[in-house]
């Protein structure tokens, strides 16, 4: 039995840890900067947290808000970004729909698909 795999993170020869932080990297960057390139797997990825974050944010308690997003993001800007510009945006919008995936083109050295994910 595989327990506690995750069927859509399956990154070839990176520990559980290695996935949590290159995730946590790119939602990280993903706030500072509204949108992000990147591959497709690691777009798909994403996109479950920033709509958890999202709606973490959107809920009534703050204080428990301000916890759960610090455990995600690491820096104080990313959080700020989050907090003031991003989250209001979409306070009647429930669930998820917030990013959007747009292919850019194939990467040259390893003809891996290139997205653009950015806030709709």
């Amino acid at each position: 039995m595989r327990h506690r795999v995750r069927k859509n993170l399956k990154f070839n020869n990176k520990t559980f840890s290695h996935r949590d932080a290159m995730l946590r990297n790119l939602v990280t960057s993903f706030f500072l900067h509204k949108g992000i390139k990147t591959t497709e797997k690691r777009a798909q990825a994403i996109i479950p947290m920033i709509d958890k974050l999202i709606n973490v944010v959107n809920a009534k308690d703050e204080m428990n808000a301000i916890r759960q997003v610090s455990r995600v993001l690491f820096s104080k800007e990313s959080s700020l970004e989050l907090f003031k510009n991003v989250a209001p945006q979409y306070k009647g919008k429930k669930t998820s729909g917030f990013t959007r995936i747009v292919p850019i083109k194939y990467r040259d050295g390893d003809n891996a698909k290139l997205v653009l994910i950015e806030l709709v």
